[in-house]
Protein backbone atom coordinates (compact mmCIF):
# COMPACT_ATOMS: atom_id res chain seq x y z
CA UNK A 1 0.00 0.00 0.00
CA UNK A 2 1.40 3.35 -1.13
CA UNK A 3 0.14 6.73 0.08
CA UNK A 4 0.14 10.07 -1.74
CA UNK A 5 -1.64 13.39 -1.47
CA UNK A 6 -3.16 13.07 -4.95
CA UNK A 7 -3.42 10.25 -7.46
CA UNK A 8 -3.92 11.05 -11.16
CA UNK A 9 -5.05 8.25 -13.47
CA UNK A 10 -3.86 9.15 -16.97
CA UNK A 11 -0.71 11.02 -18.03
CA UNK A 12 -2.11 12.72 -21.11
CA UNK A 13 -2.51 16.43 -21.79
CA UNK A 14 -4.66 16.94 -18.69
CA UNK A 15 -2.76 14.61 -16.37
CA UNK A 16 0.66 16.11 -17.12
CA UNK A 17 -0.62 19.67 -16.75
CA UNK A 18 -2.34 18.93 -13.46
CA UNK A 19 0.63 17.00 -12.07
CA UNK A 20 2.91 19.96 -12.77
CA UNK A 21 0.72 22.37 -10.84
CA UNK A 22 0.22 20.05 -7.85
CA UNK A 23 3.85 18.98 -7.53
CA UNK A 24 5.04 22.58 -7.90
CA UNK A 25 2.71 23.46 -5.03
CA UNK A 26 4.45 20.89 -2.84
CA UNK A 27 1.91 18.08 -3.11
CA UNK A 28 2.96 14.44 -3.30
CA UNK A 29 1.53 13.03 -6.53
CA UNK A 30 1.25 9.60 -8.12
CA UNK A 31 0.77 9.81 -11.90
CA UNK A 32 -0.26 6.54 -13.57
CA UNK A 33 -0.06 5.91 -17.32
CA UNK A 34 -1.33 2.80 -19.11
CA UNK A 35 1.28 2.99 -21.86
CA UNK A 36 5.08 3.22 -22.06
CA UNK A 37 7.30 6.29 -21.85
CA UNK A 38 7.28 8.83 -24.67
CA UNK A 39 10.85 8.02 -25.73
CA UNK A 40 10.17 7.14 -29.36
CA UNK A 41 12.08 9.31 -31.81
CA UNK A 42 8.93 9.47 -33.93
CA UNK A 43 7.14 11.44 -31.20
CA UNK A 44 9.58 14.34 -31.16
CA UNK A 45 9.71 14.78 -34.95
CA UNK A 46 6.47 16.54 -35.94
CA UNK A 47 5.94 14.82 -39.30
CA UNK A 48 6.28 11.24 -38.06
CA UNK A 49 3.35 11.06 -35.62
CA UNK A 50 1.53 8.64 -37.94
CA UNK A 51 4.28 6.09 -37.26
CA UNK A 52 3.31 6.10 -33.56
CA UNK A 53 -0.38 5.48 -34.15
CA UNK A 54 -0.98 1.74 -34.16
CA UNK A 55 1.98 0.95 -31.91
CA UNK A 56 2.02 0.21 -28.17
CA UNK A 57 1.88 3.99 -27.61
CA UNK A 58 -1.70 4.30 -28.85
CA UNK A 59 -5.12 2.80 -28.25
CA UNK A 60 -7.11 1.96 -31.38
CA UNK A 61 -10.68 1.86 -30.13
CA UNK A 62 -13.11 0.27 -32.60
CA UNK A 63 -16.77 1.20 -32.51
CA UNK A 64 -19.64 -1.19 -32.91
CA UNK A 65 -21.04 -1.44 -36.47
CA UNK A 66 -22.94 1.78 -37.14
CA UNK A 67 -25.89 1.84 -39.51
CA UNK A 68 -25.57 5.53 -40.44
CA UNK A 69 -22.12 4.90 -41.94
CA UNK A 70 -23.01 1.77 -43.85
CA UNK A 71 -22.49 -0.68 -41.01
CA UNK A 72 -18.80 0.13 -40.70
CA UNK A 73 -16.78 -0.04 -37.48
CA UNK A 74 -15.05 3.28 -36.92
CA UNK A 75 -11.62 3.49 -35.28
CA UNK A 76 -10.75 6.24 -32.80
CA UNK A 77 -7.00 6.29 -32.04
CA UNK A 78 -6.03 7.76 -28.67
CA UNK A 79 -2.70 8.39 -26.97
CA UNK A 80 -1.29 5.63 -24.75
CA UNK A 81 2.01 7.11 -23.62
CA UNK A 82 3.28 9.98 -21.51
CA UNK A 83 1.69 13.07 -23.01
CA UNK A 84 -1.31 11.08 -24.28
CA UNK A 85 -2.90 12.60 -27.36
CA UNK A 86 -0.44 15.50 -27.34
CA UNK A 87 2.32 12.97 -28.12
CA UNK A 88 0.63 11.49 -31.20
CA UNK A 89 -1.56 14.31 -32.58
CA UNK A 90 -1.01 16.78 -35.41
CA UNK A 91 -0.17 19.50 -32.85
CA UNK A 92 -2.77 22.05 -33.99
CA UNK A 93 -3.25 24.85 -31.47
CA UNK A 94 -6.93 25.78 -31.66
CA UNK A 95 -8.99 27.05 -28.75
CA UNK A 96 -12.46 27.18 -30.31
CA UNK A 97 -14.94 30.04 -30.40
CA UNK A 98 -15.83 32.48 -27.63
CA UNK A 99 -19.46 31.38 -28.03
CA UNK A 100 -18.46 27.80 -27.15
CA UNK A 101 -17.42 28.82 -23.66
CA UNK A 102 -20.25 31.26 -23.17
CA UNK A 103 -22.43 28.26 -24.06
CA UNK A 104 -20.76 26.24 -21.30
CA UNK A 105 -21.55 29.03 -18.85
CA UNK A 106 -25.16 29.18 -19.97
CA UNK A 107 -25.52 25.41 -19.62
CA UNK A 108 -24.95 25.70 -15.87
CA UNK A 109 -21.18 26.02 -15.60
CA UNK A 110 -20.48 29.39 -13.96
CA UNK A 111 -16.91 30.57 -14.32
CA UNK A 112 -16.58 28.84 -17.70
CA UNK A 113 -17.50 31.73 -20.00
CA UNK A 114 -15.04 33.12 -22.55
CA UNK A 115 -13.93 35.99 -20.34
CA UNK A 116 -13.26 33.46 -17.58
CA UNK A 117 -11.17 31.04 -19.63
CA UNK A 118 -9.32 33.48 -21.92
CA UNK A 119 -6.94 34.58 -19.11
CA UNK A 120 -6.13 30.90 -18.50
CA UNK A 121 -5.34 30.31 -22.18
CA UNK A 122 -3.14 33.43 -22.20
CA UNK A 123 -1.16 32.52 -19.08
CA UNK A 124 -0.47 29.06 -20.50
CA UNK A 125 0.59 30.24 -23.96
CA UNK A 126 4.03 31.26 -25.20
CA UNK A 127 3.31 32.36 -28.75
CA UNK A 128 6.36 33.07 -30.89
CA UNK A 129 4.56 35.65 -33.05
CA UNK A 130 1.46 36.95 -31.30
CA UNK A 131 1.14 38.90 -28.05
CA UNK A 132 -2.09 40.84 -27.59
CA UNK A 133 -5.43 40.65 -25.84
CA UNK A 134 -5.96 37.18 -27.33
CA UNK A 135 -2.51 35.66 -26.84
CA UNK A 136 0.12 35.12 -24.19
CA UNK A 137 3.85 35.24 -24.84
CA UNK A 138 5.34 34.13 -21.51
CA UNK A 139 3.54 30.89 -20.59
CA UNK A 140 4.97 27.36 -20.56
CA UNK A 141 3.24 26.05 -23.71
CA UNK A 142 5.10 26.97 -26.93
CA UNK A 143 2.95 27.90 -29.93
CA UNK A 144 4.67 28.54 -33.24
CA UNK A 145 4.17 28.96 -36.98
CA UNK A 146 4.98 26.06 -39.34
CA UNK A 147 8.67 25.52 -40.08
CA UNK A 148 7.72 23.92 -43.39
CA UNK A 149 4.99 24.72 -45.90
CA UNK A 150 4.27 22.03 -48.45
CA UNK A 151 3.52 23.17 -52.03
CA UNK A 152 0.08 21.55 -51.84
CA UNK A 153 -0.72 23.40 -48.62
CA UNK A 154 0.28 26.67 -50.25
CA UNK A 155 -1.80 25.88 -53.33
CA UNK A 156 -4.85 25.15 -51.18
CA UNK A 157 -4.58 28.46 -49.30
CA UNK A 158 -4.27 30.38 -52.59
CA UNK A 159 -7.16 28.47 -54.16
CA UNK A 160 -9.42 29.10 -51.17
CA UNK A 161 -8.81 32.83 -51.53
CA UNK A 162 -9.56 32.58 -55.24
CA UNK A 163 -12.83 30.93 -54.24
CA UNK A 164 -13.72 34.03 -52.24
CA UNK A 165 -12.68 33.06 -48.70
CA UNK A 166 -10.49 35.56 -46.87
CA UNK A 167 -7.06 34.79 -45.42
CA UNK A 168 -6.88 34.52 -41.63
CA UNK A 169 -3.44 34.59 -40.00
CA UNK A 170 -4.82 33.87 -36.51
CA UNK A 171 -7.58 31.30 -36.01
CA UNK A 172 -7.45 32.07 -32.26
CA UNK A 173 -7.84 35.81 -32.65
CA UNK A 174 -10.80 38.14 -32.98
CA UNK A 175 -12.54 35.92 -35.56
CA UNK A 176 -12.12 32.24 -36.43
CA UNK A 177 -13.51 32.19 -39.97
CA UNK A 178 -11.23 32.18 -43.00
CA UNK A 179 -8.42 30.08 -44.45
CA UNK A 180 -4.74 29.88 -43.68
CA UNK A 181 -2.02 27.98 -41.86
CA UNK A 182 -2.37 26.48 -38.40
CA UNK A 183 -0.14 27.37 -35.49
CA UNK A 184 1.13 24.32 -33.62
CA UNK A 185 2.42 23.26 -30.21
CA UNK A 186 5.97 23.06 -31.50
CA UNK A 187 9.20 24.90 -30.78
CA UNK A 188 12.37 25.00 -32.85
CA UNK A 189 10.97 22.36 -35.20
CA UNK A 190 10.19 19.89 -32.38
CA UNK A 191 6.91 18.64 -30.91
CA UNK A 192 6.16 20.13 -27.52
CA UNK A 193 3.78 17.65 -25.96
CA UNK A 194 2.24 18.05 -22.52
CA UNK A 195 4.84 15.57 -21.29
CA UNK A 196 7.71 17.66 -22.64
CA UNK A 197 6.26 20.95 -21.41
CA UNK A 198 4.71 20.06 -18.06
CA UNK A 199 6.10 16.69 -16.94
CA UNK A 200 9.77 16.84 -17.93
CA UNK A 201 10.58 19.88 -15.72
CA UNK A 202 9.35 18.05 -12.59
CA UNK A 203 10.51 14.49 -13.31
CA UNK A 204 13.31 14.74 -10.72
CA UNK A 205 11.07 16.25 -8.05
CA UNK A 206 10.84 13.81 -5.12
CA UNK A 207 7.15 14.64 -4.73
CA UNK A 208 6.36 13.04 -8.08
CA UNK A 209 6.02 9.34 -8.77
CA UNK A 210 5.36 8.31 -12.37
CA UNK A 211 4.29 4.74 -13.13
CA UNK A 212 4.06 3.64 -16.78
CA UNK A 213 2.71 0.44 -18.35
CA UNK A 214 0.13 0.35 -15.57
CA UNK A 215 -3.51 -0.59 -16.07
CA UNK A 216 -5.84 0.98 -13.52
CA UNK A 217 -8.33 -1.68 -12.46
CA UNK A 218 -10.67 0.35 -10.27
CA UNK A 219 -11.19 2.99 -7.63
CA UNK A 220 -11.19 2.32 -3.89
CA UNK A 221 -14.28 3.74 -2.22
CA UNK A 222 -14.92 3.95 1.51
CA UNK A 223 -18.22 5.25 2.87
CA UNK A 224 -18.99 6.50 -0.64
CA UNK A 225 -15.80 8.57 -0.95
CA UNK A 226 -12.75 7.89 -3.13
CA UNK A 227 -9.70 6.91 -1.09
CA UNK A 228 -7.41 5.49 -3.76
CA UNK A 229 -7.21 3.04 -6.61
CA UNK A 230 -5.70 -0.26 -7.71
CA UNK A 231 -3.55 -0.92 -10.77
CA UNK A 232 -1.54 -3.65 -12.44
CA UNK A 233 1.93 -3.05 -13.84
CA UNK A 234 2.92 -5.14 -16.86
CA UNK A 235 4.93 -8.11 -15.63
CA UNK A 236 4.10 -7.51 -11.96
CA UNK A 237 1.28 -8.03 -9.51
CA UNK A 238 -1.53 -5.73 -8.40
CA UNK A 239 -0.78 -2.56 -6.46
CA UNK A 240 -3.03 -0.45 -4.25
CA UNK A 241 -2.43 3.24 -3.64
CA UNK A 242 -4.22 5.63 -1.31
CA UNK A 243 -4.83 9.35 -1.69
CA UNK A 244 -4.86 11.53 1.41
CA UNK A 245 -6.68 14.25 -0.48
CA UNK A 246 -8.21 13.28 -3.85
CA UNK A 247 -8.19 10.92 -6.80
CA UNK A 248 -8.41 12.56 -10.24
CA UNK A 249 -9.42 10.64 -13.36
CA UNK A 250 -7.73 11.97 -16.51
CA UNK A 251 -7.97 8.95 -18.79
CA UNK A 252 -9.85 10.70 -21.61
CA UNK A 253 -13.40 10.67 -22.89
CA UNK A 254 -13.24 6.93 -23.64
CA UNK A 255 -11.07 5.77 -20.73
CA UNK A 256 -12.53 7.77 -17.86
CA UNK A 257 -16.13 6.52 -18.12
CA UNK A 258 -14.73 3.00 -18.31
CA UNK A 259 -12.90 3.47 -15.00
CA UNK A 260 -16.00 4.99 -13.44
CA UNK A 261 -18.18 2.06 -14.46
CA UNK A 262 -15.61 -0.56 -13.44
CA UNK A 263 -15.74 1.06 -9.99
CA UNK A 264 -19.52 0.86 -9.71
CA UNK A 265 -20.18 4.48 -10.69
CA UNK A 266 -22.47 4.56 -13.71
CA UNK A 267 -25.87 3.50 -15.07
CA UNK A 268 -27.19 0.96 -12.57
CA UNK A 269 -28.83 -1.29 -15.16
CA UNK A 270 -25.70 -1.49 -17.31
CA UNK A 271 -23.47 -2.24 -14.31
CA UNK A 272 -25.83 -4.99 -13.19
CA UNK A 273 -25.54 -6.63 -16.62
CA UNK A 274 -21.85 -7.16 -15.90
CA UNK A 275 -22.21 -8.18 -12.26
CA UNK A 276 -20.68 -4.96 -10.95
CA UNK A 277 -21.96 -3.77 -7.58
CA UNK A 278 -23.56 -0.35 -7.95
CA UNK A 279 -21.87 2.16 -5.68
CA UNK A 280 -23.77 5.09 -7.17
CA UNK A 281 -26.32 5.11 -9.96
CA UNK A 282 -25.03 7.75 -12.43
CA UNK A 283 -26.93 7.54 -15.74
CA UNK A 284 -24.79 10.30 -17.29
CA UNK A 285 -21.56 8.30 -17.25
CA UNK A 286 -20.69 7.26 -20.82
CA UNK A 287 -23.70 9.03 -22.36
CA UNK A 288 -23.75 11.62 -25.12
CA UNK A 289 -20.33 11.02 -26.65
CA UNK A 290 -19.51 13.84 -29.07
CA UNK A 291 -16.76 13.80 -31.68
CA UNK A 292 -15.99 15.73 -34.84
CA UNK A 293 -17.00 13.75 -37.94
CA UNK A 294 -15.25 14.42 -41.25
CA UNK A 295 -15.52 13.27 -44.85
CA UNK A 296 -12.65 13.71 -47.35
CA UNK A 297 -12.43 15.01 -50.87
CA UNK A 298 -9.59 13.09 -52.56
CA UNK A 299 -7.62 14.56 -55.45
CA UNK A 300 -4.77 13.20 -57.61
CA UNK A 301 -1.86 15.50 -58.40
CA UNK A 302 -0.23 16.09 -61.80
CA UNK A 303 3.31 15.59 -60.51
CA UNK A 304 4.74 13.33 -57.76
CA UNK A 305 4.77 16.13 -55.22
CA UNK A 306 2.74 14.69 -52.33
CA UNK A 307 4.19 13.02 -49.22
CA UNK A 308 3.84 9.56 -50.79
CA UNK A 309 7.18 7.75 -50.67
CA UNK A 310 9.00 10.51 -48.79
CA UNK A 311 9.57 8.14 -45.84
CA UNK A 312 11.50 5.56 -47.88
CA UNK A 313 14.97 5.16 -49.33
CA UNK A 314 17.28 8.04 -50.13
CA UNK A 315 14.52 10.61 -49.66
CA UNK A 316 13.94 9.50 -46.09
CA UNK A 317 17.68 9.65 -45.41
CA UNK A 318 17.93 13.16 -46.86
CA UNK A 319 14.95 14.41 -44.82
CA UNK A 320 16.37 12.80 -41.69
CA UNK A 321 19.77 14.42 -42.08
CA UNK A 322 18.24 17.82 -42.77
CA UNK A 323 16.10 17.55 -39.66
CA UNK A 324 18.92 16.32 -37.42
CA UNK A 325 21.26 19.08 -38.58
CA UNK A 326 18.89 22.03 -38.87
CA UNK A 327 15.49 21.06 -37.35
CA UNK A 328 13.72 22.12 -40.53
CA UNK A 329 12.51 20.59 -43.79
CA UNK A 330 9.75 18.07 -44.30
CA UNK A 331 10.16 16.34 -40.91
CA UNK A 332 9.53 19.66 -39.15
CA UNK A 333 6.06 19.76 -40.74
CA UNK A 334 3.01 18.79 -38.72
CA UNK A 335 1.55 17.47 -42.04
CA UNK A 336 -1.83 19.15 -41.40
CA UNK A 337 -0.30 22.54 -42.13
CA UNK A 338 -3.32 24.35 -43.57
CA UNK A 339 -7.08 24.49 -43.29
CA UNK A 340 -9.82 26.91 -42.40
CA UNK A 341 -13.19 27.60 -40.82
CA UNK A 342 -16.40 28.14 -42.80
CA UNK A 343 -19.91 29.33 -41.99
CA UNK A 344 -22.21 27.18 -44.13
CA UNK A 345 -25.57 28.10 -42.57
CA UNK A 346 -25.14 31.89 -42.43
CA UNK A 347 -25.58 32.31 -38.67
CA UNK A 348 -22.24 34.12 -38.30
CA UNK A 349 -20.41 31.19 -36.62
CA UNK A 350 -18.20 28.79 -38.57
CA UNK A 351 -19.70 25.31 -38.41
CA UNK A 352 -17.17 23.48 -40.62
CA UNK A 353 -13.40 23.13 -40.22
CA UNK A 354 -10.99 21.93 -42.92
CA UNK A 355 -7.91 19.79 -42.30
CA UNK A 356 -5.86 19.66 -45.51
CA UNK A 357 -3.34 16.85 -46.06
CA UNK A 358 -0.65 16.98 -48.77
CA UNK A 359 -1.07 13.24 -49.26
CA UNK A 360 -3.97 10.97 -50.17
CA UNK A 361 -4.78 8.21 -47.71
CA UNK A 362 -7.68 6.48 -49.45
CA UNK A 363 -9.47 3.82 -47.44
CA UNK A 364 -9.85 0.13 -48.07
CA UNK A 365 -12.97 0.80 -50.13
CA UNK A 366 -10.66 2.03 -52.91
CA UNK A 367 -8.15 -0.78 -52.64
CA UNK A 368 -4.44 -0.17 -52.19
CA UNK A 369 -4.25 3.26 -53.83
CA UNK A 370 -0.61 4.31 -54.11
CA UNK A 371 -0.89 7.53 -56.09
CA UNK A 372 0.24 11.05 -55.40
CA UNK A 373 -2.62 13.18 -54.19
CA UNK A 374 -4.10 15.30 -51.42
CA UNK A 375 -7.13 15.46 -49.15
CA UNK A 376 -9.48 18.28 -48.18
CA UNK A 377 -11.28 17.12 -45.05
CA UNK A 378 -14.30 19.15 -43.92
CA UNK A 379 -15.60 18.26 -40.46
CA UNK A 380 -18.71 19.23 -38.50
CA UNK A 381 -17.69 21.57 -35.68
CA UNK A 382 -20.79 21.28 -33.50
CA UNK A 383 -22.29 17.86 -34.24
CA UNK A 384 -25.78 17.09 -33.03
CA UNK A 385 -25.26 13.33 -33.21
CA UNK A 386 -24.41 11.49 -30.00
CA UNK A 387 -22.73 8.19 -29.22
CA UNK A 388 -22.29 6.14 -26.07
CA UNK A 389 -19.53 4.39 -24.11
CA UNK A 390 -20.26 1.15 -22.28
CA UNK A 391 -18.35 -1.75 -20.78
CA UNK A 392 -17.77 -4.91 -22.75
CA UNK A 393 -17.19 -6.85 -19.55
CA UNK A 394 -16.11 -6.37 -15.94
CA UNK A 395 -12.52 -7.25 -16.88
CA UNK A 396 -10.42 -4.04 -16.93
CA UNK A 397 -8.23 -5.29 -19.78
CA UNK A 398 -11.21 -5.73 -22.10
CA UNK A 399 -11.79 -2.91 -24.62
CA UNK A 400 -14.85 -0.73 -24.26
CA UNK A 401 -18.01 -1.11 -26.30
CA UNK A 402 -19.01 2.17 -27.90
CA UNK A 403 -20.76 3.91 -30.75
CA UNK A 404 -19.77 7.26 -32.21
CA UNK A 405 -23.32 8.03 -33.30
CA UNK A 406 -21.88 9.72 -36.39
CA UNK A 407 -24.55 11.05 -38.76
CA UNK A 408 -27.40 9.78 -36.60
CA UNK A 409 -28.78 13.33 -36.66
CA UNK A 410 -29.71 14.58 -40.16
CA UNK A 411 -28.30 18.06 -39.54
CA UNK A 412 -24.77 16.64 -39.42
CA UNK A 413 -25.14 15.07 -42.85
CA UNK A 414 -26.44 18.35 -44.25
CA UNK A 415 -23.49 20.26 -42.77
CA UNK A 416 -20.97 17.77 -44.16
CA UNK A 417 -22.53 17.97 -47.61
CA UNK A 418 -22.20 21.75 -47.45
CA UNK A 419 -18.56 21.33 -46.44
CA UNK A 420 -17.94 18.96 -49.34
CA UNK A 421 -19.39 21.48 -51.78
CA UNK A 422 -16.99 24.14 -50.47
CA UNK A 423 -14.05 21.72 -50.75
CA UNK A 424 -14.94 20.77 -54.34
CA UNK A 425 -15.34 24.46 -55.25
CA UNK A 426 -11.90 25.27 -53.83
CA UNK A 427 -10.41 22.28 -55.65
CA UNK A 428 -11.56 23.76 -58.98
CA UNK A 429 -9.75 27.08 -58.52
CA UNK A 430 -6.67 27.94 -60.65
CA UNK A 431 -4.09 27.52 -57.87
CA UNK A 432 -5.11 23.90 -57.27
CA UNK A 433 -5.94 23.09 -60.88
CA UNK A 434 -2.32 23.87 -61.67
CA UNK A 435 -1.20 20.95 -59.49
CA UNK A 436 -4.26 18.66 -59.44
CA UNK A 437 -5.16 16.51 -62.45
CA UNK A 438 -8.48 15.12 -61.21
CA UNK A 439 -10.81 14.72 -58.27
CA UNK A 440 -10.51 11.08 -57.26
CA UNK A 441 -13.56 10.95 -54.96
CA UNK A 442 -16.36 11.73 -54.81
CA UNK A 443 -15.58 12.71 -58.43
CA UNK A 444 -18.08 13.34 -61.17
CA UNK A 445 -19.87 16.50 -62.23
CA UNK A 446 -19.36 19.84 -60.52
CA UNK A 447 -23.00 19.89 -59.41
CA UNK A 448 -23.36 16.42 -57.91
CA UNK A 449 -26.76 16.01 -56.24
CA UNK A 450 -27.03 15.79 -52.46
CA UNK A 451 -27.81 12.07 -52.72
CA UNK A 452 -24.47 11.32 -54.37
CA UNK A 453 -22.56 13.37 -51.81
CA UNK A 454 -24.46 11.72 -48.97
CA UNK A 455 -23.47 8.29 -50.30
CA UNK A 456 -19.84 9.45 -50.35
CA UNK A 457 -20.15 10.67 -46.75
CA UNK A 458 -21.62 7.37 -45.53
CA UNK A 459 -18.78 5.47 -47.20
CA UNK A 460 -15.95 7.71 -45.98
CA UNK A 461 -17.06 9.41 -42.74
CA UNK A 462 -14.32 9.28 -40.10
CA UNK A 463 -13.28 10.70 -36.76
CA UNK A 464 -11.09 13.75 -36.22
CA UNK A 465 -9.94 12.12 -32.93
CA UNK A 466 -11.80 14.52 -30.60
CA UNK A 467 -14.06 12.38 -28.35
CA UNK A 468 -15.62 14.37 -25.50
CA UNK A 469 -18.58 14.90 -23.17
CA UNK A 470 -18.96 11.40 -21.70
CA UNK A 471 -18.77 12.68 -18.09
CA UNK A 472 -20.01 16.20 -18.67
CA UNK A 473 -19.98 18.98 -16.10
CA UNK A 474 -23.02 20.94 -15.06
CA UNK A 475 -25.51 21.54 -12.28
CA UNK A 476 -28.46 19.52 -13.61
CA UNK A 477 -29.31 15.99 -12.57
CA UNK A 478 -27.68 14.46 -15.65
CA UNK A 479 -24.28 16.06 -15.04
CA UNK A 480 -21.49 13.80 -13.80
CA UNK A 481 -19.22 16.51 -12.35
CA UNK A 482 -19.94 19.97 -10.96
CA UNK A 483 -18.30 23.14 -12.36
CA UNK A 484 -15.26 22.50 -10.10
CA UNK A 485 -14.94 19.03 -11.70
CA UNK A 486 -15.90 17.19 -8.50
CA UNK A 487 -17.85 14.01 -9.18
CA UNK A 488 -21.35 14.66 -7.94
CA UNK A 489 -22.16 12.58 -4.88
CA UNK A 490 -18.69 11.01 -4.63
CA UNK A 491 -16.42 13.02 -2.32
CA UNK A 492 -12.67 13.26 -3.02
CA UNK A 493 -13.05 12.27 -6.67
CA UNK A 494 -12.66 14.60 -9.67
CA UNK A 495 -12.54 14.17 -13.43
CA UNK A 496 -10.16 16.30 -15.47
CA UNK A 497 -10.10 15.66 -19.23
CA UNK A 498 -12.17 16.24 -22.37
CA UNK A 499 -14.96 14.03 -21.01
CA UNK A 500 -16.18 16.91 -18.82
CA UNK A 501 -16.90 19.29 -21.72
CA UNK A 502 -20.60 20.28 -21.57
CA UNK A 503 -20.43 20.49 -25.37
CA UNK A 504 -17.67 19.80 -27.83
CA UNK A 505 -15.80 22.98 -28.71
CA UNK A 506 -15.55 24.29 -32.27
CA UNK A 507 -12.05 23.07 -33.07
CA UNK A 508 -9.22 20.80 -31.99
CA UNK A 509 -9.37 19.75 -28.36
CA UNK A 510 -5.77 19.64 -27.06
CA UNK A 511 -5.47 23.29 -26.01
CA UNK A 512 -8.91 23.34 -24.31
CA UNK A 513 -8.04 20.14 -22.42
CA UNK A 514 -4.85 21.72 -21.09
CA UNK A 515 -6.91 24.76 -20.06
CA UNK A 516 -9.40 22.51 -18.26
CA UNK A 517 -6.54 20.91 -16.32
CA UNK A 518 -5.00 24.22 -15.33
CA UNK A 519 -8.38 25.41 -14.05
CA UNK A 520 -8.79 22.13 -12.18
CA UNK A 521 -5.51 22.84 -10.39
CA UNK A 522 -6.87 26.27 -9.41
CA UNK A 523 -9.92 24.63 -7.85
CA UNK A 524 -7.93 21.95 -6.02
CA UNK A 525 -5.25 24.25 -4.65
CA UNK A 526 -7.81 26.91 -3.76
CA UNK A 527 -9.79 24.41 -1.74
CA UNK A 528 -6.66 22.88 -0.18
Amino acid sequence: MQAYDYIIAGAGSAGCTLANRLVTAGKRVLLIEAGPADNSRFIGMPATFAKVIGTARSWIHQSEPEEAVGGRRLPIPQGRTLGGGSSINAMLYIRGQAADYDGWRDLGCPGRGWQDVLPVFRRLERNERLADQHHGAEGPLPVSDPRHRHPLSLAYVRAAQQAGFHYNDDFNGAAQNGVGFYQTTTEGGERRSASAVFLKPIRDNPNLTVVTDALVTGLTLENGAATGLSYRVTGAGPVSATAREEVILAAGALGTPKLMMLSGLGPAGHLAEHGIAVRRDMPGVGRDLQDHVAAPVYALTREPISLLGEDRGFRALRHGLQYLLFRNGLLASNVVESGGFFDTDGDGRPDVQFHVLPVMIAGAEHGAVQQHGMELNPCVLRPRSRGQVQLRSAEPAEPIRFTTGFLSHPDDMATLIAGLRIARHILRQPALQAVVRQEFAPGGADDLPDEALAAHVREHAKTVYHPSRTCRMGTDDGAVVDPQLRVRGVPRLRICDASVMPRLISGNTNAPTIMIADRCADFILGEA
